[in-house]
């Protein structure tokens, strides 16, 4: 639930414990604009805040299923300016994430790590359900591939954000979502699934 503002407030917590984490961020869009609709805080900056805050280790920052509208011609190169490994949907189409996953485990190494997950991150076809959907986004098979390649790091904290169950009669974005949060519990470290 909430928009994607929510992390900022978060990764400020986070950071004040923890010092900079490494970031898994799945989402249709990077969330890294300066300002949207003339506001500095807005669901489409809190990154670049997070950044400027130095809340973020941005050499273990890793955005998944980047793709859509931007309000920037090349909406990646902030991103890459800062270090981000900016993965766009486009190289995640046809196939797992297990291998992904294992280049983010290296990455990410021992030290904390957030994971924020836009539901948007996903196709609409499987989460219509929120303000900015985007097509040929991931699919729930690739979501659960990369919150389970989460499971044995050292992840302080985690989201899943922009669901809107008004935009889903189905009912089956609210499902996702809430089926999504709940692997992202069982990543979390000392939890025993077996």
């Amino acid at each position: 639930g909430g928009d994607h503002t929510i992390t900022y407030p978060i990764l400020q917590a986070v950071a004040e414990k923890h010092g900079p984490v490494g970031l898994v961020h799945v989402d249709a869009h990077t969330d890294t604009g300066d300002r949207a609709l003339g506001e500095k805080i807005y669901h489409g900056t809190p990154f670049r805040r997070c950044v400027e805050e130095g809340l973020l280790a941005c050499s273990r920052v890793v955005q998944i299923g980047i793709r859509g509208s931007s309000y920037d011609p090349d909406p990646y190169t902030y991103c890459r300016d800062q270090g981000f490994r900016v993965v766009p949907a486009e190289e995640c189409w046809r196939k797992s994430l297990a291998p992904l996953m294992g280049e983010v485990r290296k990455q990410m190494g021992d030290k904390p790590l957030y994971i924020s997950f836009d539901i948007d991150g996903l196709d609409p076809a499987y989460a219509p359900g929120t303000g900015t959907p985007e097509i040929a986004g991931l699919t729930p098979a690739q979501a659960l591939e990369i919150i389970r390649g989460c499971k044995g790091l050292n992840i302080v904290g985690c989201d899943l954000v922009e669901v809107a169950p008004m935009y889903d009669v189905s009912g089956n974005t609210a499902l996702l979502g809430a089926n999504l949060l709940f692997e992202m519990l069982c990543a979390l470290p000392g939890v025993k699934t077996t």
